[in-house]
């Protein structure tokens, strides 16, 4: 009897080392390799941005194209549709009697529903999971989940010593396509190659890797990462690991071969520490799935979030009466970049000064990053608001004295046109009121 998978690609949009595709492979006769769009992408969320703003949609695109090409070396090819990732997947395997689901697995809320929705509506269709998007499989971890450390610094103490598998070998040609597949809608859209450094797929992800670790920047890591604007001075890996586009498995092999070949030092640990903090903020996420987007996050008591609409589109345009954090955020809408020093700034700029509910910079860092993850993002803004895996409660940083640090003579600023030019956060109404913010718990 004919067996027919079909896999769900997501955040793993790549051939290499993707044991969810391996697996599909080999116990299947033919294969469909699907990439759903999800219809709610486009709308409006209730923070004000849509989840997938116009240059991260660029650089899917471009991913897309170039996994589509990869499978085509190997027999097979990619099918994009958009709507419902349910009704989609739903359909599909009642049209093609799918006997196999596969996908990556996931630690988004959203995403993992959609997976049980499956699970329960198609209960004599296997589904398999597998970890392609972590260091670590869930098995692997010297903890149970629910003993998550609380912080960074604890669990990469358990972690950091423990050996990690190796990529996996893909062969050489993948099982089948389902030949049926012929209707004109579900192609790949078309679209303009980007301008910027940042090349969607896993071969531009691939060459930038070997082109970093062919060069000095991994031994001057710690000393250069801090730096707003230079292309080389960080690893720039981020937005190719958060579509999976590039493994990070296969990475730190890369990293480990560095070291072997050229030097080991504390700039080239400190990489590895980075993908730790980014491994931990993966199971933070899985672990407390929906407190990841409260406004109290993992605290038990409410608090007040205030959103001042005027102080929001300030900070976000780039209008605020801080330089920095204004050339920082046209870098943003520009590029759909940011150093991560920067995103410490203008987060805490958002958190602090202007007194903003957390989430909507979140959620604007969604619809903007190019490497938007959910779990490095949402993580990484409780972390700052204080209300996620910070012992200390939070950070607030001086924007003067961090000026002074990471743009002493203003380049920054003046390439990015950071001057400002509106001085007041709020405006006032016809009697001098200063209009009233909206609060919500």
């Amino acid at each position: 009897m004919c067996k027919t998978g079909l896999v769900w690609f997501n955040h793993d949009l790549r051939v290499h080392d993707n044991p969810a595709l391996l697996e599909a492979s080999l116990n299947c006769d033919r294969l469909i390799c699907l990439f759903c769009y999800d219809e709610l992408w486009d709308k409006p969320t209730g923070f004000n941005a849509k989840p997938l703003g116009e240059i991260r949609h660029q650089f899917l695109n471009e991913t897309l194209h170039a996994l589509n090409q990869s499978l085509e070396v190997k027999g097979q090819k990619l099918i994009v549709m958009k709507g419902n990732p349910v009704a989609v997947i739903s359909e599909l395997i009642t049209q093609y009697k799918v006997s196999h689901v596969y996908r990556s697995h996931h630690v988004g809320v959203y995403e993992n529903r959609q997976w049980q929705h499956l699970r329960v509506d198609f209960p004599r269709v296997q589904f398999d999971s597998f970890w392609t998007h972590t260091l670590f499989q869930q098995a692997q971890l010297p903890f149970d989940l629910t003993s998550l450390p609380s912080s960074f610094s604890q669990f990469r103490k358990i972690v950091e010593a423990l050996p990690i598998d190796t990529p996996v070998q893909m062969p050489k040609n993948l099982a089948l396509p389902v030949s049926e597949f012929n209707e004109p809608t579900h192609t790949l859209s078309s679209f303009n190659k980007s301008q910027s450094h940042f090349s969607g797929g896993e071969t531009a992800a691939i060459d930038h890797m070997q082109a970093y670790f062919s060069s000095d920047y991994p031994a001057q890591y710690k000393l250069l990462r801090n730096d707003l604007d230079h292309w080389s001075h960080s690893t720039k890996f981020s937005a190719w690991l958060a579509n999976g586009s590039l493994s990070v498995k296969r990475l730190l092999q890369q990293l480990r071969q560095y070291e072997k070949t050229y030097t080991a030092n504390e700039s080239t640990y400190w990489i590895y520490f980075e993908l730790l903090w980014r491994e931990y903020f993966q199971w933070y996420a899985f672990r407390y799935r929906h407190k990841l987007f409260r406004p109290q996050g993992l605290g038990k008591n409410k608090i007040n979030c205030c959103f001042y609409p005027e102080r929001y589109q300030k900070w976000a345009h780039g209008n605020t009466p801080y330089p920095l954090v204004n050339a920082l955020m046209k870098q943003l809408n520009e590029t759909g970049y940011m150093s991560n020093r920067g995103r410490q700034i203008v987060a805490s700029c958002c958190i602090n000064e202007l007194e903003l509910d957390w989430r909507f910079g979140a959620a604007y860092f969604e619809q903007k990053l190019i490497d938007y993850d959910v779990a490095s993002n949402w993580g990484n803004w409780q972390y700052i608001a204080g209300v996620g895996a910070d012992p200390r409660g939070g950070r607030h940083f001086n924007i003067d004295k961090q000026t002074r640090q990471y743009d002493p003579d203003n380049r920054f600023i003046d390439k990015w046109q950071g001057q400002v030019t509106s001085p007041n956060l709020d405006s006032v109404d016809a009697a001098d009121w200063p209009i009233m913010p909206y609060k919500s718990d």
